[in-house]
Parts: C-alpha cells; structure tokens; sequence
C-alpha cells in the first residue's frame, strides 16, 4: 500500500525586504549575498501574523481547496521550533482557529500534537503520521510545518531570515508523493543552535535589593525567552555536513545499495537554511559516491558537478531565495519548488524517486525517499507557488527595523479574508498571555 502527501498548500508573509537592500544597509557587498548565497528577498511577517495564523491559514486553504469534512480529519500534527507556549501546542491553537469558520466542535475528535526538534521537527511530524495511515489507510490526517525564522539584528544570520507554513494532507494512494518506509538516520547531542530559557534576577532588573511581586512572579530568579537563536554557524554547517553524510550513508546500508545512492533520485530535496546551502554541502557526498580526491572546492567548480546541480538541486531553490528559511518548512517548500518547475517546465515525473535529506539542530538528520505519483500535476496546479511569490509587497529598510524590533502597531498590508492575531491578554491576571485570533 502505498502512503504519502495527496495535497500541499502553503501560506507565508506578503511582505518582504529585498537582499540588496539589506546588504547595503549593513555594509555588506550584495554579490556576497545574491550570486554567493542565491538570496533575493527576505520575508517577513507583518503585525498581525505569527506562526499560528501561518499554519491556521495554510490548513484551511487545505480544506477548501480539497473540500475536506473536518470530522474526516484524523489529526493534525505540526513541526516547529517556534512554539508561543511551553506546554499548549500550536495544534490546539489551529484547530480552535478552525472551528471559528467551521463549527464549534468540528474537530472534536481530531489529534493533535506539535513536534520539536529544530528544522527536522516537520519531518518527525510527517514520518509519524505515514505510519499511523498504514496501520489506518482508510483515515486522512494533516501534517503542518509552520516557523518564524528570525535571527537578530546585524547579525550572520540575519540575512537568512524567512517565515511560513505548509500544510500537507497525509492519505493512501497519494496523487503527489509516496514514501518509503525505511529512513537513514543519524544524531548527535551538541549545542550548534539553541534557544535556551534565560534567566535574570529581579535584583539585576528592577535594580533592588528585595524581592517584590512583579508580574505574578513571587520567585527572585526570573525566566525570559527570546525568539532569535544562540548559534555557531561554522560549527552548525560543520554539523549539517557531519549529520547528512552519516545519515545518507546509513540509508543506503539499511536499504543494501552499494550503488552511488543519489543517482536513483531525479531531485534532491535538502533542508535549505539559505538558498545554495544543498549544493555547497552535498558535494561532500558526491565527491564519496564518486570517488574524487580534488579539494572539494575545485569538485564544487567543475562543469560536472554544476551540471548535477542544475538538474537536481536548483530546482528547490527558487522558492527558497525568494523566501528565505522556513526552518521545519524549508525542506517542504524546496518540495513544492521542485514539483511547481516541472509543471511550469512540463516534466514527466511519474514513477520518478525524490531522495529527501533533513537536518535539524542538535542535531539529527534522516534520509529518505518519495515515489512521484500520477495525479501530481493537477494537484500542483491548484497551489499557484511562484505566482503567489510574484505578488510580494517591497518593504523598506526602516519598516523592516520597526517590524524586527515590534515597535510598529499598524499593519503595513490590512489583512484580508485570513486569520490575524487579535491581541495577546495583558490585563487578566488567570488569562495573562492567551492568545487570541479571528478571522478577518
């Protein structure tokens, strides 16, 4: 029986800021960023958008675009490492979104459960829900990648930025993708890239030797969390490379292929950071599976390996240069990309093999691969990728900062027919930090 993806949609900022203009603003030569990265807009959320109205947007068009009775819909499982809460799943944020439009109640018997781990957490997500349709391929469920990749200002990451969800709907006999079930693995605890509780004194913030109440919290010792990651790019792109080589090479013992494993795939699909991380690190493999002694540098140059590129891996990047990184959905959105050129291009995918290399930080990749089914194109058709990314709004420096820093209180694009954060409670002491959405 074959399982896997029958449906894809996706949902990401209208606003982005052009890389050129970031790069001038930070002194930085735009080729550097541009023809070395394969950057060209960063997108970013506007006021009223966060990762919940990304994945809770992202569903819904899900189910109007396949007509979906939610009592149909089993669970809706969602990877990311951007969570609002620490114990209340975005999960339970969608569904209730939902059932604002659909009807109180409407996913009552629906499972739900967000999943953690970096950039590979959409993956887990995804593998966990294959296999709870094997063991029920008569039930849908809807796998959803949603993050907000924001790094801080003036940073090395900061170019990188990007956000958005994807939602996939997971069935038997799929008309896009149909995956294997064996997976490459390979982990390693290490701290490449975290986003750690902090902690500060009151004595250090209200500049006082006592202990007072502040904010409900009676303890002197207080915790505070900040969106932007402690990173080491040097040591995390050490680690991407570590992770995928252990991983590619563990699926092709587990499967016993002795053969040059990426030469089965017709794409390869690579958790994409920014734009040319997949074919600047996957070189390493294909120097291994080919046997090449030159300085990896030189393979990377040749007019071999560019032709390989162009072929396997370009084809996701054109969505990630436009958007940035999606972190759980970055390697989705490289999916769509993929799949939404070959249609444009009129490719005859079917029966053709995707391989997939996830990464996540912490760090943990897997390796595995999709079968291309033979309805894809007219599923692919409805999603409209790269004319949705044509319609982009520029921002402008200045409004960029405003929004990074949350000083800004009005949106810069009025939202329309989508859901949008409302207000976040401020003032009751039981309800204090719910969030709350609607539907405008």
């Amino acid at each position: 029986m074959k399982v896997g993806i029958d449906s894809i949609t996706f949902d990401i900022p209208k606003l982005h800021l052009p890389i050129k203009t970031l790069a001038e603003n930070r002194n930085i030569e735009p080729d550097k960023l541009i023809k070395g990265l394969g950057l060209q807009k960063m997108s970013f959320p506007d006021v009223y958008q966060d990762v919940i109205t990304f994945g809770a947007n992202a569903v819904y068009k899900l189910i109007q675009q396949e007509n979906l009775n939610p009592k149909d819909i089993a669970r809706i499982y969602v990877g990311t490492e951007s969570g609002v809460d620490s114990s209340k799943p975005i999960a339970t944020y969608i569904t209730a979104l939902l059932e604002q439009q659909l009807g109180d109640g409407s996913f009552k018997y629906c499972d739900t459960l967000d999943m953690t781990f970096a950039c590979i957490g959409a993956v887990d997500a995804l593998q966990s829900t294959l296999d709870f349709i094997r063991l029920n391929p008569t039930q849908k469920a809807i796998v959803v990648a949603t993050d907000n990749a924001k790094y801080d200002l003036n940073s090395t990451g900061e170019y990188t930025q990007g956000a958005g969800a994807v939602a996939m709907l997971i069935s038997a006999n799929p008309r896009i993708l149909s995956f294997s079930n064996k997976v490459g693995v390979s982990a390693q605890g290490v701290f490449d890239f975290f986003k750690p509780r902090r902690y500060a004194s009151k004595n250090e913030i209200l500049n006082t030797d006592d202990n007072p109440e502040w904010f409900g919290i009676l303890e002197n010792e207080v915790a505070f969390y900040k969106e932007q990651p402690v990173f080491d790019g040097y040591y995390s792109n050490e680690c991407y490379i570590k992770r995928t080589s252990e991983a590619y090479i563990h699926y092709k013992e587990i499967t016993n292929q002795t053969n040059a494993l990426y030469q089965n795939w017709e794409n390869i699909l690579m958790h994409l950071p920014y734009c040319f991380q997949a074919r600047r690190t996957f070189v390493e493999i294909y120097a291994k599976e080919n046997n090449l002694t030159d300085d990896l540098k030189t393979i990377a140059k040749s007019a071999e390996y560019i032709e390989f590129v162009t072929k396997t891996i370009f084809p996701s990047e054109i969505a990630s240069g436009q958007v940035g990184n999606m972190y759980t959905g970055s390697i989705f959105l490289g999916m769509l990309s993929t799949l939404s050129f070959h249609l444009q291009n009129n490719t005859e995918l079917t029966g053709k093999k995707m391989g997939f290399i996830a990464y996540g930080s912490g760090s943990k990749a897997k390796v595995f691969e999709a079968e291309v089914a033979s309805e894809w194109k007219s599923v692919i058709a409805k999603t409209n990728l790269f004319e949705t990314l044509d319609q982009s709004s520029e921002i402008d420096f200045g409004t960029y900062i405003s929004l990074h820093k949350k000083e800004r209180k009005h949106p810069v694009l009025e939202p329309k027919n989508e859901f949008v954060l409302d207000y976040i409670e401020k003032e009751n002491p039981v309800l204090m930090g719910a969030r709350y959405y609607k539907f405008v």
